[in-house]
């Protein structure tokens, strides 16, 4: 029946002691806190990366960029792959390629073989967290699962840091060959621990019916529509402030030091691990009030976008930390997209619909992302970019939150209908 999941978590896990259901878990965390480690490991590497491939800004840009495009773009796909082979051969695999990556990216002579490595980086690296999403749909009870993938999310900070900070310092110090090197030996270690423990249980033999088949019958499913929107409404703000705008906006735009700045920053992150279990917990005590927090939450970062802008020169500092805090509950708001689309599908499709979903919001940041560069350029006309110039450029969001929350109110009716029948 639509909308009934035959839930793997209540089931699989039914007499097997909760430490086997653990153990798996937090290995298959390991491989994503790598991940993350491996997807910014330039984070703090621009200028060694820029001298040792003699490239300029822009073509430095295009190693991440490129990276980002592979991962969006594999969503799909390894949702796919993962409803046909299972969370252990996906994540195996995918820890692997981002070994082999990192030896490319160590030993690459050239800009061209380091721009393959990053989107080898990608391409491995896509497959994680949606295996990791997998593996807490088949084996956590229906309650605590969404907790589980909102304390999933926040290891990620974790692999920033590591990257930032120790990772950084080993390049200074053994250089850039050992430290990569040695990066890519840490993660196929992990790929050898990911393939010898991490089970998921199944209780049904899975058909394997055709990939369009199977995405159009996940994108049928009104809760895989919801899913998908509020996915997209609730990314892009958060996404276009950490990875791109919102140091700008900070520093030209408000007027503040880098110091202060980067202080901003620490708010958001801070505040994403205070919010994310709050919001995880909420999301899975009342799975039937997730819309309404959804909507609640995207208003609380439209009204804090909204109070900062409306000021005609620089936003009072308190507004600023409150506007960081804001930005920082996209990221927990658009877990609960999982939690929506787990709830709504069956586990042979799971996937399938996990990767229609994270692709959403994927594509709302790079749209907003981009629109918000080109307001920005318009204005500019070749020089500094003005406070006025922001101002105006983030309210290139405003659209997408308009069009994102009527498409998820109208998906929510649709859900409401069909649980109905």
């Amino acid at each position: 029946m639509t909308g009934t999941v035959p839930q793997g978590s209540s089931s699989t896990h039914a007499g097997r002691p909760w430490a086997g259901v653990l153990v798996v878990w937090l290995v298959g965390v390991v491989a994503y806190v790598v991940s993350i480690v491996n997807r910014t490991s330039l984070a703090a590497l621009g200028l060694e990366a820029a001298d040792r491939f003699a490239i300029t800004a822009a073509t430095l840009s295009l190693l991440a960029v490129v990276q980002l495009g592979v991962y969006g773009a594999l969503q799909l796909p390894v949702g796919v792959l993962l409803d046909r082979f299972g969370a252990r051969t996906v994540l195996t695999a995918g820890t692997a390629v981002m070994a082999g990556a990192q030896v490319l990216l160590a030993l690459a002579p050239s800009v061209e073989l380091a721009i393959v490595a990053r989107l080898l980086m990608g391409a491995g690296e896509a497959a994680i967290f949606p295996g990791l999403l997998r593996v807490i749909g088949m084996r956590f009870p229906r309650r605590l699962a969404p907790a589980a993938v909102q304390i999933t999310g926040l290891t990620g900070q974790f692999g920033q840091i590591i990257s930032v900070v120790p990772f950084a310092a080993l390049v200074g110090l053994s250089g850039w060959k050992s430290a990569f090197l040695s990066l890519a030996g840490v993660t196929a270690l992990t790929a050898v621990l990911v393939a010898v423990v991490v089970r998921e249980r199944r209780t049904m033999v899975v058909e394997r019916a055709p990939v369009r088949g199977a995405v159009r019958e996940a994108w049928r499913e009104p809760g895989t529509r919801l899913a998908f929107w509020v996915h997209f409404v609730t990314s892009f703000s958060g996404n276009a402030f950490a990875i791109l705008w919102g140091f700008p906006f900070l520093v030209a735009g408000q007027g503040l030091d880098a110091a202060t700045a980067g202080a901003l920053f620490s708010v958001y992150v801070v505040c994403g691990i205070v919010f994310g279990p709050i919001v995880g917990a909420v999301s899975g005590r009342f799975p039937r009030g997730r819309t309404a927090l959804v909507v609640s939450l995207v208003g609380v970062q439209a009204a804090s976008w909204a109070v900062v802008l409306a000021f005609p020169d620089h936003a009072p500092l308190p507004l600023l930390v409150v506007l960081a805090a804001a930005m920082c509950v996209g990221g927990p708001a658009s877990m609960v997209a999982f939690d929506i689309v787990r709830d709504h599908n069956p586990a042979e499709r799971l996937s399938t619909a996990t990767g229609v979903v994270n692709g959403a919001g994927f594509l709302s940041s790079i749209l907003v992302i981009l629109c918000i560069g080109g307001v920005l350029t318009l204005q500019a006309g070749g020089g500094e970019y003005s406070p006025g110039a922001f101002r105006l450029a983030e309210l290139a969001q405003l659209p997408f939150w308009v069009v994102g929350l009527m498409l998820v109110l109208r998906a929510h009716r649709a859900v409401r209908v069909s649980t109905a029948e």
